[in-house]
């Protein structure tokens, strides 16, 4: 950052190096003007300062601790577990939720409670977004903006977590729909490197995080390879010759890896000790792979080498392979929900998949992959699921307690239980239909957030303009 520094040296004001350069041209023009001129550069920092100020009004500051304690009153709770209370009292001190009854069952004492009444409104734990880039990327069109991928292909020891900028304009977009919670996940390369989960606030990443190093992301190879053909303008698939070596390559580091944790003294080794979690059951194992069979594969690979915990990041060809992940007990991350189906498949298969898979009795959640700003979308993904196969709370669990699950924080979050973190929100409609969701209150460890952001403002700006 450059600033702008008058010879009262208390005057400072951050600036680009044009806005410097311009500036010091005015300070020069100014002074050789007299005092005319100094009525103008006063004048234009006034502008200047009133302007900076709006800029800064319109964007969500980090929330200040929970002052007091709060209960919600009267609202529709959708707990997140599958149950729903119709007239609600939830109550929460200190960032933690104290308080979860039926205001028509029995009389609580609310004494001390800040009461807000919600009364016709809907209440839901905090919305979970996993394996997203969130606070890795800004403006994927733009390299430096761009944070997500490292080069290298065995690379366990990259934390998404040290990168993580609190300062993106993305996560207030997507608390404005109710999520509240992310994953960032490393990408690229054959294992991408280690995610953690944060809550979408905070002042730096140390003030976000909400679980440190939880899981470890692999790419599985594919058995299918391909090239396009300019001469035909199709793409041409053809099967990967270099398969058996590339997953030899993965058996070799996931031996070295569990020997080198295995070793009391040894030369330390960062690649090596950022697996240990896998096999001590501290880490999950995330595996992005394709095809049914290499669904099979992949798990029984991670099954040898005596990985604990393993989660599948995969389409429509899990459900090929339901019993199998059942059997094993190996949830599923479902991509955007909203995609196209295969050329040979049902047209309804993206929006039935999170229905059928649970029917097949796999844990499953909602992710998304594609442009990272549409990630807001998360709720709607789930309001799809629940017009195709699912019931509403069903589909309410997908991106609540089931991601909570799924990502190993459901002790801290995902329902709104007793004990558990206030990280919560309200709507005046169903969170999970774009018409009704429009939230009032959102809370994140008792914090209360600024839902409205530049968006909004710029949105309202407009209007005024217009309307008039």
């Amino acid at each position: 950052m450059r600033y702008l520094r008058f010879k009262n040296k208390n005057t400072v004001i951050p600036a680009c190096p044009f806005r410097v350069r311009r500036a010091k041209a005015l300070l020069r023009h100014s002074f050789s003007e007299g005092t005319a001129g100094i009525r103008k550069l006063l004048s234009f920092l006034v502008i200047f300062l009133i302007t900076m100020s709006s800029s800064f009004a319109q964007l969500p500051q980090p929330a200040k601790p929970q002052s007091g304690a709060i209960l919600l009153k009267g609202g529709i709770a959708h707990l997140g577990n599958g149950k729903v209370i119709q007239n609600s009292l939830i109550g929460f001190d200190e960032g933690e939720i104290t308080m979860v009854g039926d205001a028509t069952r029995s009389k609580i004492e609310v004494a001390g409670y800040t009461v807000i009444d919600i009364t016709g409104q809907h209440v839901y734990p905090g919305f979970i977004l996993p394996n997203s880039s969130i606070g890795l990327e800004e403006v994927s069109a733009l390299r430096a903006t761009r944070d997500a991928r490292e080069t290298g292909q065995l690379k366990p020891h990259i934390r998404s977590l040290v990168a993580y900028n609190t300062d993106s304009k993305i996560p207030p977009t997507l608390r404005y729909n109710g999520i509240l919670i992310a994953e960032t996940t490393p990408m690229g390369g054959r294992i991408s490197g280690t995610s953690s989960v944060m809550n979408l606030e905070g002042w730096n990443w140390e003030d976000a995080v909400l679980k440190t190093d939880m899981g470890v992301h692999m790419s599985w190879p594919s058995r299918m390879g391909g090239h396009f053909d300019f001469a035909t303008f199709t793409f041409i698939r053809e099967p990967n010759k270099k398969y058996d070596s590339q997953v030899a390559e993965l058996g070799s580091f996931f031996k070295d890896a569990k020997s080198y944790n295995e070793t009391g003294i040894k030369e330390r080794n960062l690649k090596l000790e950022a697996m240990e979690g896998l096999f001590a059951g501290a880490k999950t194992l995330y595996i992005r792979v394709g095809s049914a069979k290499e669904i099979v594969e992949s798990v029984r690979f991670a099954q040898e080498y005596g990985v604990q915990k393993i989660v599948i990041l995969a389409g429509t060809d899990a459900l090929d392979v339901a019993p199998f992940l059942a059997e094993n007990k190996i949830p599923v991350v479902l991509p955007n929900v909203h995609s196209l189906p295969g050329s040979d498949e049902v047209v309804e298969l993206p929006y039935e998949l999170a229905g059928l898979l649970t029917k097949a009795g796999v844990m499953v959640t909602l992710s998304h992959n594609g442009m990272l700003a549409r990630a807001r979308n998360l709720p709607f993904y789930a309001g799809t699921a629940a017009a195709y196969g699912l019931g509403k709370e069903e589909a309410v669990q997908l991106i609540t307690l089931n991601a909570a699950k799924i990502l190993g924080i459901d002790s801290e979050v995902g329902s709104l239980e007793e004990g558990k973190r206030a990280t919560l929100f309200v709507s005046k409609g169903d969170a999970l239909d774009m018409m009704t969701n429009n939230l009032t209150h959102a809370y994140i460890n008792g914090k209360t957030i600024q839902l409205e952001g530049e968006q909004q403002a710029l949105f309202k700006q407009y209007s005024d303009k217009y309307s008039e």
